[in-house]
């Protein structure tokens, strides 16, 4: 329990700390957000608010991870540096991504193409290092490996991970378009894997998983990310994760559920990133079938479009 508190602690500090001095860096060397001129006037004003602050989320998160471990009592494992790896080879996509925003001066970074490329890159390290360095389980699982017990094998596994991976790095990003929405619905989504890994290394000869304290760590140092940039991108926002964050997040809760054998209750745990992505679809099609939106103007709050007319 103090390896938690410790890595979440020292996450929170370093992302609290850190991300002014982040703001002033971004600032000086005119790094900005670039808004869509066909999305809502009240955006507008977000023009130019420094962006790429998942830099800190991401460098936070490996900081807490870390110093969680000063505790004689939890060690590295595979699993844990797998869902590093994946968090930071996945704001690496993002960074690019953002990148390309804003020394083009334009809301367009990477390509469609370019970008899901980027993330299925990753998504498929990801699933063979998973399944052959840090030997997950092949269930179908909800809350353990038994439960309900459907093996899905190598292949079957590797797909599922895969498009979980992109699935959840996607849901994120639709999912950042207000102020502190994807930050603060993230931070309480790692905090349930915090209490899963922590049960789990508690209940070994039940769960079967000898990687779930650090998988714990993990997922505490990402809570304390997040809690600490919430401070400054809680509305109005005085920075944004952009692609960095968003993408790196997603992979991070896709990660975790992947080995703590919670596949299934990944939708339950991030249920706001589902209906935000289903309201994206309804509205897409909506728009495309209909010429006009799903939802009444005064309850659109899609931020699909705010995704798209921010980062």
């Amino acid at each position: 329990m103090i390896a938690l508190l410790l890595s979440a602690g020292m996450a929170f500090l370093v992302a609290l700390a850190g991300t002014p001095v982040l703001i002033r860096w971004l600032r000086a060397h005119g790094i900005g957000q670039q808004i869509r001129e066909d999305g809502p006037e009240g955006h507008v004003t977000k023009a130019g608010t420094p962006t790429m602050g998942g830099v800190m989320i991401v460098g936070a998160a490996f900081l807490g991870y870390g110093f969680g471990h000063l505790r004689r009592a939890t060690v590295f494992t595979r699993s844990g540096m797998l869902v590093l790896f994946a968090v930071m080879a996945s704001g690496l996509v993002g960074l690019v991504d953002d990148w390309l925003k804003v020394s083009r001066q334009q809301s367009l970074g990477l390509t469609k193409r370019g970008k899901l490329a980027g993330q299925l890159a990753v998504a498929i390290a990801f699933a063979l290092l998973a399944h052959n360095w840090a030997k997950a389980s092949t269930m179908l699982s909800f809350t353990r490996y038994s439960s309900p017990g459907i093996d899905l094998g190598t292949v079957g596994w590797v797909i599922v991970a895969v498009l979980l991976i992109v699935g959840a790095a996607n849901a994120v990003n639709l999912t950042d378009g207000l102020d502190g929405l994807a930050a603060g619905s993230a931070a309480f989504a790692f905090s349930a894997f915090v209490v899963i890994g922590f049960w789990q290394f508690r209940h070994r000869p039940i769960y079967h998983n000898a990687h779930a304290l650090d998988l714990a760590l993990i997922a505490a140092a990402l809570v304390g990310a997040c809690a600490g940039f919430l401070w400054w991108n809680a509305a109005p926002a005085r920075i944004f994760m952009g692609d960095t964050g968003s993408i790196a997040i997603g992979t991070g809760l896709a990660a975790l559920a992947l080995l703590s054998d919670s596949i299934l209750l990944l939708g339950v745990v991030g249920a706001l990133f589902v209906l935000e992505t289903l309201s994206v679809v309804i509205q897409v099609f909506a728009f495309r079938a209909f010429g006009r939106s799903a939802w009444p103007r005064s309850i659109t709050i899609s931020s699909s479009w705010a995704g798209r007319r921010r980062p």
